[in-house]
This record gives structure tokens, sequence and C-alpha cells, in this order.
């Protein structure tokens, strides 16, 4: 068994990325609003993001063959650093767009390096207990890091600066940690066809949440001070849709591993548009129901990532785990670049109200999709599911790690 102590700075560079990234989100959308950025732009800019995301899914494995885990992890949190502070120097909704798609690219990059790192790294008696303290660190940091805005403001240099320190100083536990070379990624080749015939429900899913989870993530703040809200309120109803996120994952996994998963995904999906409803029609401008409304929200779309990937393994053959994972994680980065964009033209073109109707629709064509595929394919017996494992983040390298787990679990 291999104690925990080889991996705390890890998850200590984990944790520091996360509260990075996590504040990044928030503040692009608030200080390019205050910049005089219109939401298209806003949502363009969220869009590159994403695209870059995308990009590195495929190639940063590759980078970290060639140069290893160390080399990557210091190149791709330099770029974030140093991307960071140009934010502020130029101030240019061009130039933030071209920023966003490095640092979409490098964010996923040091992430797969973490990740990939912990999971060849932990022992299999500790492999539980890791991906918990994971999951903890995964929300407490990105949830506290949302209540720096307050404290620093996002109209001044400050607030960048933070985030370069935080993402340099990532740097530290990583580039002292032991001396271990952990087994570079698996080389995976992205055959879309193939996930699509593996499941087509999890591949509509996964480009859903993108569209809607994506959007939310990056234009949400935007809605959220339009709906009246300081830049106090803003990090609170971010926060409430990330805390909400975990409170309906055990109990709709729970579900769906006794009966067809599908009717999970319905349920969640139901609760999702209804929440968006909610925040349409009848949270107003009262702070408490938009904080309600964006908790609910998140506790039934953030769950429906690992929902569709659950369902995607019950139909994976052995040996198709990782390709499933990726591929979802392309199928989240496709519908990630798309749904910024799109939501913010319609908040534009319609107000802010809008933007929740916007995820309302996705949703509800999610239903129908689902629907429709429940009438082409019979449901998998419970005895030949795999259990449901909770994703707060789309992350291949975290998935094969809860995947050790349940196997491990599985085999007691």
């Amino acid at each position: 068994m291999i104690s925990l102590g080889p991996l705390l700075p890890l998850l200590c560079a984990a944790a520091i990325l996360l509260a990075g990234n996590g504040l990044q989100g928030t503040l692009i959308a608030l200080r390019a609003t205050s910049e005089g950025f219109s939401p298209t732009i806003i949502g363009l800019i969220g869009a590159a993001y994403f695209a870059g995301f995308m990009l590195s899914c495929v190639w940063t494995a590759r980078l970290i063959r060639v140069v290893g885990h160390i080399r990557v992890f210091a190149a791709l949190a330099s770029v974030t650093a140093a991307g960071s502070l140009a934010l502020v120097l130029f101030i240019d909704p061009y130039a933030w767009a071209v920023l966003r798609f490095a640092m979409g690219f490098s964010f996923a990059g040091v992430f797969m390096v973490v990740e990939s790192w912990i999971n060849e790294s932990a022992g299999n008696q500790d492999r539980g207990r890791v991906l918990s303290i994971y999951r903890l660190v995964d929300l407490t940091a990105v949830t506290g890091a949302q209540f720096l805005l307050p404290v620093f403001g996002t109209d001044g240099f400050e607030i960048f600066a933070i985030m370069a320190i935080l993402f340099s100083l990532s740097l530290v536990p990583v580039s002292l940690s032991n001396r271990s070379r952990p087994k570079p990624p698996d080389s995976i080749k992205f055959d879309l066809r193939a996930i699509w015939q593996i499941s087509p429900v999890a591949c509509i899913g996964s480009l859903t949440i993108g569209l809607t989870n994506g959007a939310f993530r990056l234009i949400g703040p935007l809605y959220a001070k339009d709906m009246g809200l300081d830049v106090t309120g803003v990090a609170i109803f971010m926060s409430a849709g990330i805390v909400g996120g975990t409170v309906l994952q055990f109990p709709l996994g729970m579900l769906s591993d006794k009966y067809d998963r599908r009717w999970a995904v319905i349920a969640a999906t139901a609760g999702a548009s209804l929440a968006g409803l909610f925040l349409t029609f009848m949270a107003g401008g009262m702070p408490e129901l938009l904080y309600a409304g964006a908790f609910a929200f998140g506790a039934f779309a953030l769950p429906l990532y690992s929902l569709s990937a659950a369902h995607a393994n019950d139909h994976a053959k052995k040996g198709q785990y990782v390709l499933v994972a990726a591929g979802l994680t392309l199928f989240f980065g496709l519908g990630a670049s798309i749904g910024p964009l799109v939501a913010s033209v319609v908040m534009e073109q319609y107000g802010a109200p809008a933007f929740f109707t916007y995820t309302s629709i996705i949703h509800a064509s999610l239903i129908v999709s689902v629907l429709y595929r429940m009438t082409r394919r019979r449901s998998v017996p419970a005895h030949a599911r795999s259990r449901f494992v909770t994703l707060l983040r789309t992350s291949p390298g975290i998935y094969n790690l809860a995947r050790k787990v349940i196997r491990r679990n599985g085999s007691k």
C-alpha cells in the first residue's frame, strides 16, 4: 500500500489550479462586461476557451510521452500565469479570445498531467480515499475561489495578479514532488463513430452538457449581474450552482444503478429544465430565489455527465473504457465550444432571463432524444450495469481512478 504522503504535492497543485480556474471563469465574464464587451463577444471568448480545451484533449498526451509530466506541467502552468497577466495588459476582445484559447489548451493539459499522475501513483488500498479527497478538493477550491471576487473586486489589476500568483505557485509542489516517473497516458485513437455506436445517449448527453453547463459557467455570471446581483451576489449564485451539483449525485446514481439508467437521465434533465424555467419566469430580481434556482439547476444539471458516462460504460466492452472517457470529453468540449456563444446571442437579443430559456430548451431536446433511443434499444439488466461513478469534472484521468476503485470494491 502506498501512503497518501507522496500524493499531497499533487493534490495541493490541483487545489491551486482548480481555485484559479474557477475564479477566472467568473471574472472574465464580469470584467468583460465592465469593459463594454457585448454578450456575444463574451460568448465568443468563452467558446474559444473550450476550443482550446478540446484540442488539448488530443495533443497533451502526446506531449507528455515526449518530454514527461513535470516539463509539460511547467510549460502549460507558465502559459496560464502569463495569460492571466496578459488579459489585463491587452484589454481587447479578440486578444482575449486568443488568450483564452491558449489558456483552455493549457488548463486541460495541466489537469491531464496532475490527474493521470494521481491515477498512476495511488495504491490499490488508497484509491477510494484519493478519489474522495480529490472530489472535496475540487468542490472546496472552486467554490471558495468565487469569494475572492468581492474581496479584490473585478475592475483592477489585483485580481489578475492573484490568479497569476496561484498558477505560478502550482509549479512549486509539482517541481518538488518525488522523482517517480508515472506511466504516460495511453495513446487514444478518437474513433467518434465507435463511441457513438457504444452509446448514442451518452454522446448526445455529453454534447448537451457542454451546451448548457459550459454556458452556465461562462455566461451564468452575466445573467446574475443583469438580474441585479452585485459581485458578492454573483459569487454566491455561481457557488450555489456548484454546491448544488454535489447534492443529487449519489441519489441519482443509486437510482440509475437500480433502474434503467436512461430514466435517471430523463429525471435529472427534466429537473434542470424546470429549474431553468424557474430562473426565467419566477426568480425575478429576488436574490434568495436566484440562489435557490441556481442551486436547483446545479443539483440536476451537473450530475448528467456522470449519468451519461455510466450509461456508456454499461454498453462498453473491456478495453473500451479509456476510449469512452476520452470520447465523451471530446463531445463535451464540442458542446462547450458552441454553447457560450449561442447562449450569449440569445441573451443579447432577448434579455438575461432568456439565458435559462435556452438551457431549458436544450435540456428538453435531450429528453426527447433519450425517449426515442429507449424505443431503439433495450435497457441493460441491473446485474450487468457498471457501478455509478461521481464525476465533478470531465476528466479521463480521474475517471480511470474511479474505475479502479470500483473494480477493487467489486472484487471484495
